[in-house]
């Protein structure tokens, strides 16, 4: 990964149409620029302090995977602003662009969330021991905490553009999609027909990715993903396999019943458990310890499964 000294809060930059609790989103007409900031949310509300590189290592994570594993294609991702790919007009601020920005075919946006579980984890684990399910799935008694599933559960959720995702069952799921189709002026089976064939490569990528990451002594535990149609085929979108959408663990640390280590903020959100803070805003102030573990975490996952230096 090209080295950059700057760390980026946000950015104000011509055509900005949107900015996110971590990413700062442009249009260029047919094509998007997304362009993920240092900054760093936890139970949905951002920090008032940056995590350095953090942006960087998501964008690179992201475009290592889209390279890396064919179920990935086909995608929304041109290109990676740097040295020799920048979008004309923004040449002056490749500073704090350069290898952040990732410049994306426009889609039209599946409203769902394409959530794969490998583990009992989470929020699944939450719900297993309340109702016996994970998003509505029966499953049987008695397994444990960070237990193996024998195949990997598609739960979906919503695409919620504030608060939380919500999980939905795989009819409901079903039905956005037609209702989505609807929208674009297709008939309800196309959104359906889109929906399975989303499911299908969520499935795939998810499977891929476990067992890459198995070569290099990480689990991944469970993802998420988005896709969105353009000219009537399904792109997959946004980032993909980041310590952000996704659950990381070291292999050799994992143990059934037992909460493993985390390759991603799991070090902020258990400090931030340990405070009086009510979970809304403004939050607390963060240590630099606590900034500099948590940076350790995605730099450490971005070099073990890349094998490559983040900086």
């Amino acid at each position: 990964m090209a080295a950059s000294s700057s760390t980026v809060r946000q950015t104000d930059l011509p055509g900005l149409i949107h900015r996110g609790k971590v990413r700062d989103l442009y249009d260029f007409g047919e094509s998007l620029m997304i362009v993920a900031s240092d900054r760093i949310s936890a139970f949905d509300v951002v920090m008032d302090q940056l995590i350095p590189g953090k942006g960087r290592i998501l964008t690179q994570m992201s475009r290592f995977w889209l390279d890396t594993l064919e179920a990935c294609s086909p995608h929304h991702l041109e290109y990676v602003v740097d040295d020799d790919h920048v979008p004309p007009g923004y040449e002056a601020h490749l500073d704090q662009l350069s290898g952040r920005a990732m410049v994306v075919r426009k889609t039209d946006v599946l409203p769902i969330e394409f959530v794969v579980r490998g583990y009992l984890i989470g929020g699944g684990w939450r719900e297993y021991q309340e109702r016996g399910s994970v998003s509505g799935i029966e499953l049987p008694a008695g397994l444990e905490l960070a237990e193996r599933f024998p195949q990997p559960l598609f739960t979906p959720s919503t695409k919620a553009s504030d608060g939380h995702d919500e999980p939905i069952s795989l009819e409901r799921a079903a039905e956005l999609a037609e209702e989505f189709s609807e929208r674009l002026g297709q008939p309800r089976a196309a959104g359906r027909a889109w929906m399975v064939a989303a499911l299908e490569r969520a499935l795939a990528i998810y499977r891929q990715g476990a067992a890459y990451a198995a070569r290099h002594e990480i689990i991944l535990a469970d993802t998420k993903f988005e896709f969105g149609v353009r000219d009537g085929t399904l792109l997959l979108i946004d980032e993909v396999l980041t310590p952000d959408s996704s659950r990381f663990w070291p292999a050799r640390e994992w143990r059934q019943g037992q909460n493993p280590p985390s390759f991603d903020k799991q070090v902020l959100r258990d400090h931030l458990e340990t405070l009086s803070w009510d979970k809304t805003p403004p939050p607390p102030l963060l240590s630099e310890s606590i900034l500099a573990r948590t940076a350790q975490r995605y730099q450490e996952a971005y070099e073990l499964l890349t094998a490559a230096p983040a900086h």
